[in-house]
């Protein structure tokens, strides 16, 4: 069995700096040892220890890379994944997985036919809060979930010129943030029966998406997704309510800030120093008294998911994010911007990826 694994990263934009080179750098068993880049220079100044390639392509014919990183813009995702797939390359791809389902089912057969590994970057499953609140639903702490909402706002009112932000394909906010909410929900609940989405721009000189709030139905319980650029104020991160209780969680897991701001992975250093309110009752029966105490919120743990990838690579482990639920994600991304441009509830088409659970 193999102990390490050498890693090449497509591009050193903002992703490549800020999650994937400080995770797979603090992941023994990992070695990044190649970067493919235009820009020399400004690789050299951060990693000075590893090799520049001018180009993806030339990263990919490298004999000694096992695994590729790609978190480049979205529209590139597909074929920059097409091509390491055929260069005989593990591949990890950052979210969303692709631009459309389609592109998705096709990598996904080319990695299958390859028998190479082919995993989506889908970080915020170990986000702090929510892993508390899958472990709350687990544990049925608040009873049958009938409402549940969680909201990713934030204040940043100037369009800045990057491509997340340029009328292009796969940028806008449902891109960027609906792929890390559809996930989370479809980890708890699976696939909806229905979904109706509102896509908006709401600042000045928005050239694409900057807002959303979707709905969607599970016939029993409804979820409510949100996102936005021009919210100051502070909204739940989650409101969840359920027949036998409540709980409401306020503030970002830490682990994006703490990376932005050079900290090195370690151990417990996915720590929320914000917990979240639970409200019970105290007692049985309609009189008892409705008791609300803090719920501590559980470490995040972004380094898990390329601990998963190693494990995965010596054969010990399954694909951390198996491709059937990367594109059960495509296809809600999908159906939303059907019921976004037609402007009503759209139904999830029945396949397999309805009966996944996380």
């Amino acid at each position: 069995m193999r102990e390490s694994f050498n890693v090449g990263l497509v591009g050193y934009g903002f992703s490549s700096q800020t999650f994937h080179v400080p995770l797979i750098r603090a992941t023994p068993g990992l070695e990044l040892v190649a970067v493919s880049s235009s820009d020399a220079a400004k690789v050299h100044a951060g990693l000075p220890d590893v090799a520049v390639e001018v180009s993806p392509h030339a990263l990919f014919a490298r004999s000694d890379i096992d695994l590729v990183v790609i978190p480049t813009p979205n529209e590139t995702h597909y074929p920059l994944a097409k091509a390491a797939l055929a260069a005989g390359k593990n591949v990890v791809v950052d979210k969303p997985f692709t631009i459309t389902l389609s592109e998705g089912r096709q990598l996904k057969s080319q990695a299958e036919n390859a028998g190479k590994l082919l995993s989506v970057f889908h970080n915020r499953r170990w986000d702090s809060d929510f892993m508390t609140v899958r472990e709350l639903l687990e544990a049925g702490t608040l009873g049958r979930v009938v409402h549940f909402e969680s909201h990713f706002d934030r204040f940043r009112p100037e369009v800045r010129q990057r491509w997340r932000e340029q009328a292009k394909p796969g940028a806008g906010i449902w891109y960027d943030l609906g792929p890390h909410l559809l996930d989370q929900v479809r980890a708890l609940f699976g696939m909806p029966q229905t979904i109706l989405l509102d896509l908006v721009q709401r600042r000045d000189d928005a050239q694409i998406d900057d807002d959303f709030h979707a709905l969607l139905d599970y016939g029993n319980c409804r979820v409510v997704l949100h996102a936005a650029t021009l919210v100051a104020s502070e909204s739940p991160r989650f409101a969840i309510h359920g027949t036998a209780g409540s709980y409401v969680k306020y503030g970002l897991d830490p682990q994006e800030d703490r990376l932005k701001a050079g900290e090195t992975p370690a151990p417990q250093w996915g720590e929320d120093p914000r917990n979240g309110t639970l409200t019970l009752r105290d007692g049985e029966g309609e009189g008892a008294p409705l008791i609300s105490r803090e719920q501590p919120t559980r470490p995040g743990d972004y380094l898990a998911y390329y601990a998963a990838i190693r494990a995965a690579l010596r054969g010990q482990a399954s694909n951390p994010v198996p491709l059937d639920e990367a594109l059960a994600v495509m296809q809600l991304i999908e159906a939303g911007l059907d019921s976004s441009r037609q402007q009503r509830w759209v139904r999830i088409k029945e396949s397999g990826l309805n009966k996944l659970r996380g």
